[in-house]
């Protein structure tokens, strides 16, 4: 059996924890990775609100969140953009800070990595970057602690004996509880997971990484490897920066346009996202819940990241848990936006 850092593959999605029956929807639970934490099939992401979602409108998302059985939030500590870095982490303190069980309902995940400052030592892994971001997170969120800790990039000027002696400290001291990894590679975790290993430390319990039906890089080899370790797969990005959420139909209609990279892969890959979306009327279903059925079908994945900017949006996502796509939609989704083998099988023999 796998050591502590090793751990078991996690189980499918068919592993259910509990159900939550609300308004119409039945949110389902998983664990994440092989840790005991029930976290719902959705996650919802909060990097919109106060750059493009007002604090009244971000509080209405996430009580409807609550009310739909929807507990895992994930945030980071630059989010805020071009109205500070933590003004998101702030949002979330505020709406925690009216009580009513908001903070103990929840499972929050929010990241470090990412420049807070323009001097040293105000980014990046160091167990000084360690220590002071975690403190500022817990100040802005108004909470005691961290559900899940996770590392947005790879440090490649910090030893992983540092990184992990850093988060040591923390779980010794009650702040995080679990640790997770977002944007490594099979070779990161790999990395991570063997000098945890060698530490006797838990490690990592989960990668977010960008996947969606246009982007499936991570088939090749982040995949397996979390799949190896133990590890809970969270998703961002699976619309794809909108161009799974009907933008072809949005263009034609005047709703949508598209500037820089997503108007050059509209461009590239237009004929396969104008049959996805024939494919999504011929099933009566919206392109954006489309694409979400597809990723909570996939076995290695815990839980897709929305990130809704109004109410209305939340609501669209949430059908994604009552569609189940069946064979036939499955193969054609296949041919559409075709998939990876795992390496070497993927480049090779």
């Amino acid at each position: 059996m796998p050591g502590a850092a090793g751990g078991q593959a996690r189980p499918g999605p068919a592993f259910t924890a509990g159900r939550q029956e609300g308004y119409g929807q039945a949110m389902e639970y998983t664990n994440l990775g092989r840790t005991g934490l029930s976290v719902s099939r959705l996650c919802l992401g909060t990097m919109n609100f106060g750059p493009l979602t007002d604090e009244q409108t971000s509080f209405a998302i996430m009580d409807r969140a609550h009310e739909v059985g929807l507990n895992f939030f994930d945030t980071a500590n630059v989010y805020g953009r071009d109205i500070g870095r933590g003004a998101t982490e702030q949002i979330v303190g505020r709406w925690f800070a009216q009580g009513g069980g908001r903070r103990e309902r929840t499972v929050i995940a929010t990241k470090l990595y990412g420049a807070m400052g323009d001097w040293p030592n105000e980014g990046r892994l160091s167990a000084l970057n360690i220590r002071r971001a975690c403190d500022a997170s817990l100040r802005r969120m108004q909470t005691d602690y961290i559900d899940l800790y996770q590392m947005h990039h790879i440090d490649r000027t910090t030893p992983w004996d540092e990184v992990w002696e850093g988060m040591e400290v923390l779980r010794q001291q009650g702040k995080i509880l679990y640790v997770g990894s977002s944007n490594f590679g099979g070779w990161h975790i790999a990395q991570a997971q063997e000098t945890a290993r060698a530490r006797h430390f838990m490690g990592l319990v989960s990668e977010q990484c960008i996947y969606n039906l246009l982007t499936r890089d991570v088939e090749r080899e982040v995949l397996p490897a979390a799949a190896n370790y133990g590890l809970g797969v969270i998703p961002w990005s699976p619309l794809h920066g909108g161009l799974l959420g009907g933008v072809v139909r949005k263009e034609r209609e005047g709703k949508r346009r598209l500037e820089g990279r997503a108007a050059e892969t509209l461009q590239a890959k237009r004929a396969e996202i104008e049959a996805y979306e024939a494919l999504c009327d011929d099933l009566g279903a919206e392109p954006s819940v489309v694409a979400l059925s597809w990723l909570l079908s996939r076995p290695e994945v815990t839980a897709p990241i929305i990130g809704p900017r109004t109410a209305e949006q939340l609501e669209g996502a949430l059908a994604a848990l009552e569609l189940q796509l069946d064979e036939r939609a499955q193969a054609r989704l296949e041919e559409l936006f075709p998939g990876h083998k795992t390496s070497p099988e993927d480049f090779a023999w």
